[in-house]
């Protein structure tokens, strides 16, 4: 997805002092179509390797209607989409056609530059769709910033899955619970989908540096503070939390080892160098990406986005 300047997130107070931060995302409205912005906020830039954190939805397009993200770059990250309904249909620049389901797992590596699309198919767009989901983008290591572009898809019968005491837990990437996802990542990360019944707790380990809650439906309890839907909860280093659905949830578990040294954020450009991202905006403005097959449309460069901004 496209990244375009909105107002940061918030900041809300909390009591539980195993919680550093919660943000309360702002909330932009694209034409019909809501987007929760949660990553990057004042008070946290990053989260692990998470540089950008964004809810869609949920929507509901009347017949004729849906998303319509032309084609545009990305360089130096990997993003990640995942849904809880609906239907995208993902296009890029190395070829790849792939629509993606609740449950399965889009991951695309920019890299040294890539372009994609994200549309609404148009037997689904006749319909009317509904689309309610989680689109991220994760910061590559120095070392990994100009690996060659790809993608990969995984549906979720092959997304590890631990149930018990009221909770599933679908590992997304990276490794939470003994469980790795079969998703390839370039850092020590882990996010997971879980699905809480009314009254189950569910602990999330201190095994990762960096951890997060987001909560996308219900509402929840840690040590005696209530969350409701449309937080993210970062937590502090060291500690086991344990969270409580008040009523039926649904949360994303997020994380990971710091990243390698600050990041510089530019419209869809992510970089530990303020060249390159000057470079990534004169190739696209100069039409040196590649284009994506059978999408023709672009979205331009913007001519006056804000400054580029660094992380942390």
């Amino acid at each position: 997805m496209s990244w375009h300047a909105a107002e940061h997130p918030t900041e809300e107070a909390r009591a539980c002092p195993g919680i550093e931060t919660v943000i309360v995302p702002r909330t932009r409205d694209l034409g019909g179509f809501e987007v929760r912005r949660a990553l990057p906020s004042v008070e946290r830039r990053m989260v692990g390797p998470f540089v950008f954190f964004d809810q869609m939805g949920p929507a509901q397009f009347r017949p004729g209607a849906g998303i319509d993200v032309r084609p545009h770059p990305h360089i130096g990250l990997a993003t990640l989409t995942y849904l809880f309904e609906g239907e995208i249909v993902h296009r890029d620049s190395v070829g790849s056609v792939q629509p993606i389901q609740p449950g399965a797992v889009n991951w695309m590596t920019a890299g040294r530059g890539i372009a994609h699309s994200e549309r609404t198919a148009p037997e689904q767009r006749a319909a009317g769709v509904r689309v309610f989901g989680i689109q991220s983008w994760i910061a590559l290591p120095k070392r990994h910033e100009e690996t060659e572009p790809g993608f990969a898809h995984h549906p979720g019968g092959t997304l590890p899955v631990i149930e018990g005491d009221g909770a599933t837990v679908r590992i997304v990437a990276g490794t939470l619970y003994g469980a790795r996802a079969p998703v390839k990542t370039f850092s020590d990360m882990f996010y997971a989908d879980a699905a809480l019944a009314p009254g189950a707790r569910l602990a999330l380990p201190p095994g990762h540096e960096e951890r997060a809650i987001y909560i996308a439906s219900g509402r929840i309890d840690i040590a005696g503070d209530a969350f409701d839907t449309g937080r993210l909860l970062v937590f502090r280093p060291g500690d086991t939390i344990a969270v409580t659905a008040m009523a039926g949830a649904r949360l994303l578990l997020l994380g990971g080892e710091p990243m390698d040294g600050p990041r510089h954020l530019y419209w869809n450009f992510v970089s530990s160098s303020k060249d390159r991202i000057e470079q990534a905006k004169a190739d696209w403005k100069a039409g040196r990406f590649a284009p994506v097959p059978g999408d023709p449309e672009f979205i331009p460069l913007p001519e006056d986005p804000p400054p580029p901004v660094r992380y942390p």
